[in-house]
């Protein structure tokens, strides 16, 4: 992860966002990670995820040099979870212990994903009542959301934001036009965090403030509660959403297909 980090400092947040995206989805079980079969379309086509998660090479690395050493033994899931901690450490933010012992699923289901994951477009209604379904407050929602200070966001998701809603500074959404135009330009990427987007810190809680924040979402969430520091926590609390125990699932030797 370091070697990542380094070369990379955008793929911490989107290993950061994998996990997250894999543990809304029928808890953190690494289906996320799973290819499509034949009998199967799993979570990487799903709504909110095609052409926008990333990261799969680097668990596939991982997993193989953790196979080399130590075959059947850590899933992948364990895997997504530790990393997305190292990643935040890496950035400069937190670290915490990582429960261990999740399984891998041996399927995945794109309609799950799609009634699970929140768009960017979300209220701060949905997006309680969809934390809070997966046992998480809005506490823990107000803390996870935080890492969103790293990492950016493609033009087609913030437009609606900077050009249609109230709740945005003005002199923010002109600059956010020049470089996301009203038709076009879908995929330029724009740093979620205007002060710092490779740097784990509150910079992300004061563009809120200032209604500088780059997505719909997070912004409405500024609206509804202040913000807390409780990343750490809520980080292990999400990793902990129905994960795979006992003899429930597998460990999976290629975190891409099922054994």
């Amino acid at each position: 992860m370091t070697q990542v980090v380094r070369q990379e400092p955008r793929m911490g947040a989107s290993l950061v966002r994998l996990f997250f995206h894999d543990c809304f989805v029928n808890g953190c079980d690494a289906s996320v990670l799973l290819d499509d079969t034949p009998t199967m379309i799993g979570e990487k086509n799903a709504v909110t995820n095609a052409n926008s998660l990333r990261g799969y090479e680097v668990i596939d690395d991982i997993k193989s040099r953790v196979e080399s050493a130590c075959r059947s033994t850590v899933s992948c899931a364990d895997i997504l979870a530790l990393a997305s901690r190292d990643a935040v450490t890496l950035l400069g933010g937190p670290s915490w212990t990582v429960p261990l012992g999740r399984r891998d699923a041996r399927t995945a289901s794109i309609a799950a994903a799609n009634a699970s994951l929140p768009p960017v477009s979300d209220g701060l209604t949905n997006l309680v009542a969809r934390f809070a379904a997966k046992g998480l407050s809005l506490r823990d929602l107000t803390a996870l959301c935080g890492a969103h200070t790293v990492g950016a966001a493609r033009c087609a998701n913030f437009r609606p934001h900077v050009y249609n809603d109230s709740n945005v500074d003005p002199g923010f959404a002109t600059l956010r036009k020049r470089t996301c135009p009203a038709a076009g330009g879908d995929d330029t990427l724009v740093g979620l965090d205007a002060t710092s987007p490779t740097r784990f810190d509150v910079s992300y809680y004061r563009d809120l403030m200032a209604r500088r924040g780059l997505l719909d979402s997070d912004q409405e969430l500024f609206n509804g509660e202040a913000f807390n520091r409780d990343f750490a926590a809520a980080m292990v609390k999400m990793g902990s959403i129905s994960p795979l125990i006992g003899s429930a699932g597998e460990i999976r030797l290629n975190c891409r297909r099922a054994n």
